[in-house]
């Protein structure tokens, strides 16, 4: 077969970028086209994602395209998960989509399971409850009396608005409809019935569709902007952990993968949902996978810990790159405190170092005083943290053993982590690739 030319759209909570990808029937090569910093804001009140700039980094990248003269035959956007934008009647944005860390969910599960247990919720859904799931995020709004839900005439997930941007064309992709503790795992559709219970309207939501179907292609305007043809648009695994998870280059069926970035998601690729007890109480949940599969798997702090120290460090003027802050984590003294790195206090943006110390002080451990001590900590209770996922995994989920643990995404390149999970799980680690997301991404309009 001629080969033929992928363009893949890759949305991070910190970064994005565009990679051409080129497959002639064999063999996926790679090659980066543009990337860019994504850069939420707090605005009146709300931290909110600039979408707006996000779009023009994809005309940015499309443009670049157009000038370098490559043909592209297909192309597919994946992002995080849960949040969302609504348009109004004649298609307009009615507000810049929240950010899923956002405050506004604060108390919300509280209200949902006041009307609908929690055990039927789980058992209708499969998801495990996130504070910032878009079923609360939906809540918090209609509590709020946001005018957004008013007057909504469509809701789209992240990927699905960047789409819709960018062909006109109104649809929900599954794997991202997945994430949103709204939809049934055995249908593969949505829960209307769940959400009338819960008091919220179902108008705005639309067609979903599987991965590897067509969404629609460029707008005129824009293929005439960026000087290149109307290219067609494919839902891929749009949720940028499905697509990563697509990408793992997995050649033993008992398997378990860590999606490692922002946010750890560590699970296992399974046949048909898990909708069980045991699952709901170990806080795994079942999203959608690519050819009908199920990711069971459980979200975890990841190295948002990581950045959220840089951040602060970096204010307080004292930069430094992850590679020398992994530096000082080897040479500080192991083992001085252990985090729950899912403690719901990790999870906003602010002070991360001082948190950490908080922490440590609360529990009556050794409290980390250096930047190295704060991120070996931090390191270890992520890896020991996967340990007992793992673990729990084997022993009450899947009832066998895992024989190999994947690791993709940019975490993969992190060698002191890796060794450290390595040694804490006890299996086999394979690392790679560190592109898994935009990987699976193209791999799946090759399909």
């Amino acid at each position: 077969m001629k080969t033929r030319n992928l363009l893949g759209f890759d949305f991070g909570a910190s970064g994005g970028r565009a990679m051409l990808g080129e497959f002639d029937g064999n063999r996926l090569t790679i090659q980066e086209l543009h990337r860019f910093s994504n850069d939420p804001v707090t605005l009146a009140g709300r931290f909110v994602w600039d979408l707006p700039r996000l779009f023009y980094e994809m005309k940015r990248a499309l443009t670049k395209v157009g000038q370098a003269g490559i043909p592209i035959d297909t192309m597919g956007i994946d992002t995080w998960g849960v949040d969302f934008g609504m348009l109004d009647k004649n298609g307009r944005l009615l507000s810049l989509p929240v950010h899923y860390r956002d405050s506004r969910t604060d108390g919300m599960r509280e209200k949902a399971f006041a009307m609908v247990s929690k055990q039927e919720i789980f058992a209708r859904t499969g998801l495990a409850f996130q504070p910032f799931n878009t079923l609360y995020q939906l809540l918090a709004m209609q509590t709020e009396g946001d005018s957004a839900l008013d007057n909504a005439h469509t809701m789209l997930f992240m990927p699905d608005l960047m789409a819709y941007f960018l062909t006109g064309e109104r649809a929900t992709e599954y794997t991202i409809a997945s994430t949103g503790q709204m939809t049934n795992p055995i249908s593969r559709n949505w829960d209307r019935e769940l959400l009338a219970e819960l008091g919220l309207p179902t108008h705005f939501l639309t067609q979903i569709q599987q991965p590897g179907q067509l969404r629609g292609h460029l707008l005129a305007e824009i293929a005439q902007e960026a000087g290149i043809g109307r290219v067609p648009l494919i839902a891929v695994a749009s949720h940028d952990t499905a697509s990563a998870v697509a990408a793992v280059p997995a050649k033993e069926e008992r398997f378990a993968y860590i999606s490692s970035g922002t946010w750890s998601l560590l699970g296992a690729e399974i046949l048909q949902p898990m909708c069980t007890e045991d699952v709901m109480e170990l806080h795994y949940t079942n999203e959608g996978g690519v050819c009908g599969t199920t990711r069971l798997l459980t979200n975890i702090m990841g190295l948002w810990m990581i950045q959220e120290c840089k951040r602060e460090w970096d204010r307080r003027g004292a930069a430094m790159d992850f590679g020398t802050l992994m530096q000082l984590a080897q040479q500080a003294d192991p083992f001085i405190a252990v985090l729950d790195v899912d403690d719901e206090r990790f999870l906003a943006p602010g002070d991360m170092p001082q948190r950490v110390q908080n922490y440590c002080a609360e529990t009556a451990q050794r409290v980390p005083q250096t930047k190295g001590e704060i991120c070996r900590v931090i390191y270890e209770s992520l890896a020991l943290k996967y340990r007992w996922a793992v673990e729990q995994m084997q022993e009450r989920l899947l009832g066998h053993a895992i024989d190999v643990l994947h690791i993709v995404g940019g975490g993969s390149k992190n060698t002191m982590l890796n060794q450290m999970t390595a040694d804490a799980v006890g299996c086999r680690v394979v690392t790679g690739p560190d592109e898994g997301t935009v990987i699976g991404n193209l791999l799946v309009q090759a399909m």
